[in-house]
């Protein structure tokens, strides 16, 4: 017996939203002197939004 849903009639289905991954770094200055580097990864929405992330 034949399949007859293709994976492409699955994730046609699902209506997720375009999200777009932003790596984020902040740097943190440490009792020493030295710059610390932290690194998140964000899930922002609109390209637009990437200025107000804190």
């Amino acid at each position: 017996m034949a399949k007859k849903q293709t994976f492409a009639d699955k994730a046609k289905g699902k209506g997720a939203r375009a999200l777009i991954n932003v790596k984020v770094v902040k740097t943190v200055k440490t009792d020493k002197g030295s710059y610390k580097f932290n690194e998140n990864f964000v899930k922002v929405d609109d390209i637009s939004k990437v200025a107000n992330i804190k």
